[in-house]
């Protein structure tokens, strides 16, 4: 497949003392040079793919105007699908240039396959093709059958299908609310397509009831700072309650002048988790403390090459794991996007003209 030439519009991205027009650019282009020729992003060359991180990095290709690229990696996703809507956790990187899918994790994590109603809905939000959206239906809607057949009564949504079929009825704090935010998605495609579907509204408001009220219906991994924001991030915890979560946890989580641990327990900062802490503050209305964290990370993690590296382990004063991530730098961009006002990111992550599901509050 051949791309035209990128990186795209970039101006967006501008944010003051996180990124100028032209560290912006070279990010963007830092995540064109790792997509490969069938449209796949793996984590960076040679390395592994997920469907959750191939994802996040084509909604930050989209967010800086790369259309076709963006495009590229959901029809790459459409070719691969499982026949029962799902895809693998993980697929070897393969050729520049072959079209091929070689399981490496053959399991099947739900959050993961979930995602790609994000996606579609953030592509169709940036270019306005109802041809795109038509031809990505199917595989959205095989996508929610797959996750939802994984839902427990409570709401809660088993985190994974084992590749001999066996389902995992545990469920994920980090992985439900993420599903919550593609239930929502979901159903935003399907009435933008006149086409209802009151199964998936009912699913999306037991989730959410489930994330608000019930959080012994998930293992606990609270010292994962994941399991902190992104009932909020996801959209299913607002208002009093997201704020009074928050506050709760900054100061096990927030390094100040660093950026956010990955776990409460170790002195590492991670890029992806700041970023999306960003963005959940972004939802909260908190924007100064959400660009003074995208600033933070900057010396410690912005590489020279536009790239950002996974985490810093600030003890020792050591990048750790020496890789720069397209996911990690995807991040980035859609927290600048958000804050930025790009109207398909800010409706992705903010909300608030995305369907709720039924309301369940009120039960038992």
């Amino acid at each position: 497949m051949a791309f035209g030439p990128g990186p795209g519009r970039t101006e967006r991205l501008v944010l003051p003392g996180v990124l100028t027009a032209e560290e912006a650019a070279r990010t963007v282009a830092g995540i064109a040079a790792v997509q490969r020729d069938d449209g796949a992003i793996p984590w960076f060359r040679g390395h592994h793919l997920d469907p959750w991180d191939h994802i996040e990095a084509a909604m930050a290709l989209d967010a800086a105007g790369e259309r076709e690229r963006a495009e590229a990696a959901y029809d790459w996703l459409a070719r691969h699908q499982n026949p029962d809507g799902s895809w693998c956790a993980a697929y070897s990187d393969t050729a520049a240039g072959v079209d091929t899918a070689h399981p490496a994790d053959p399991a099947r994590e739900s959050n993961f396959c979930a995602y790609v109603a994000v996606g579609a809905w953030h592509h169709y939000l940036s270019t306005g093709d109802d041809a795109f959206l038509d031809r990505v239906w199917p595989t959205v809607f095989a996508a929610v059958e797959f996750v939802l057949g994984l839902q427990q009564p409570g709401g809660q949504i088993g985190w994974r299908r084992e590749a001999d079929g066996t389902a995992a009825t545990e469920a994920l704090l980090t992985g439900s609310s993420s599903v919550y935010q593609a239930l929502r998605c979901a159903l935003a495609i399907a009435e933008h397509r006149e086409e209802p579907q009151p199964d998936w509204e009912l699913s999306a408001g037991l989730l959410g009831h489930a994330i608000r009220r019930h959080p012994e219906r998930f293992l606990n991994k609270d010292h994962y700072s994941m399991d902190w924001y992104y009932p909020i991030l996801g959209g299913a915890l607002t208002g009093a309650a997201a704020k009074e979560r928050v506050e709760e946890g900054w100061d096990r989580f927030v390094v100040p002048g660093l950026g956010v641990r990955c776990l409460s327990t170790n002195p590492w900062i991670t890029g992806g988790e700041s970023c999306e802490l960003a963005l959940a503050l972004w939802v909260m209305g908190e924007s100064d403390r959400a660009v003074e964290i995208l600033r933070w990370i900057q010396p410690p993690l912005r590489a020279e090459d536009g790239m950002y590296w996974t985490g810093y382990v600030f003890e020792d004063d050591a990048i750790w794991p020496e890789e720069r991530t397209t996911w990690t730098a995807g991040s980035l961009l859609l927290a600048v996007a958000a804050l930025g006002g790009d109207e398909a990111t800010t409706a992705v992550f903010g909300g608030e003209r995305l369907p709720r599901g039924l309301d369940s509050d009120c039960c038992g």
